[in-house]
């Protein structure tokens, strides 16, 4: 089926990290189930990687993150395409520091998907995506409110 045949809604990707000595405490991913749940994003990939001292990078079983021998993330379980690989690690590497863990996330925008498929059956195409720091609007924002008073 091609892209232009199947909504999709932009793909985008995230790299959580969690510094050396933080676990993950699994609300972030409750809430993850949540907007999967209600529709809103579709999980293409998910993978936690650990940077170790020496600067290498290595993959973690998505299920046993802190190597009890229980499953943390059953819910997330087989939720890889295979479009991740060790060059993905690596280069989300070069942003984490050492002994730090991180989740990869590749994830579809679904609520977005009919207005995309409206905008190619037009003929448009994206061009450009970027996000802005949530700080960075609270700033310009309180930046406003104090221009005002």
């Amino acid at each position: 089926m091609s892209t232009e045949e199947r909504e999709l809604g932009p793909i985008g990707y995230l790299v959580v990290e969690w510094p050396a000595g933080v676990k993950p405490n699994g609300e972030g991913l409750g809430e993850l189930v949540k907007l999967v749940d209600q529709g809103l994003v579709r999980v293409i990939d998910l993978a936690f990687v650990q940077k170790s001292e020496d600067g290498s990078v290595s993959g973690l079983a998505i299920a046993d993150l802190d190597h009890d021998g229980t499953l943390d993330l059953v819910e997330f379980e087989g939720a890889s395409s295979g479009i991740l690989a060790q060059d993905d690690f690596d280069e989300a590497g070069e942003v984490l520091d050492p002994g730090a863990s991180a989740a990869i996330l590749i994830y579809e925008n679904k609520w977005a998907a009919p207005f995309a498929g409206a905008l190619r059956r037009n003929g448009a195409q994206l061009v450009s995506v970027g996000t802005i720091p949530a700080q960075s609007i609270v700033d310009a924002l309180d930046m406003m409110d104090a221009a005002e008073d």
